[in-house]
């Protein structure tokens, strides 16, 4: 059992930074994938950001495409997101997810393990 534990979710303005943490209590945690997703109030779960076991691929939501950054360090057993030119549409519980698979994915279905979540909420 992989448990997640997510952090780094608050208020920030609309324009500003966040970086969410998502650290994993398994090694090797490269043996993973992992991917962020997202459910703003009253809204179904939604793909973010996803990236392979080793970081070599990664992909995008088209919403944060350009302005979200997912990386990971395996070492540290944590996957990073940072969330920057943040808007109000942003505003969500995000939540880290981690795969059985050592490839990216951004179906929701291929992810075994999730996080309790950590809430973002940005301001106009």
């Amino acid at each position: 059992q992989v448990q997640l534990v997510e952090s780094g979710g608050g208020l920030v303005q609309a324009g500003g930074s966040l970086r969410l943490s998502c650290v994993g209590n398994r090694r090797p945690f490269g043996m993973y994938a992992m991917g962020w997703f997202r459910q703003a109030p009253g809204e179904g779960r939604t793909f973010v950001a996803a990236i392979s076991w080793n970081g070599d691929t990664t992909y995008y939501a088209d919403s944060v495409k350009g302005r979200f950054t997912v990386s990971r360090d395996n070492a540290e057993s944590t996957v990073y997101l940072q969330m920057d030119s943040l808007r109000p549409a942003d505003t969500a519980v995000y939540y880290c997810a981690a795969a059985d698979l050592l490839l990216a994915t951004t179906n929701a279905d291929d992810y075994d393990y999730w996080g309790q979540g950590t809430r973002v909420t940005v301001s106009s």
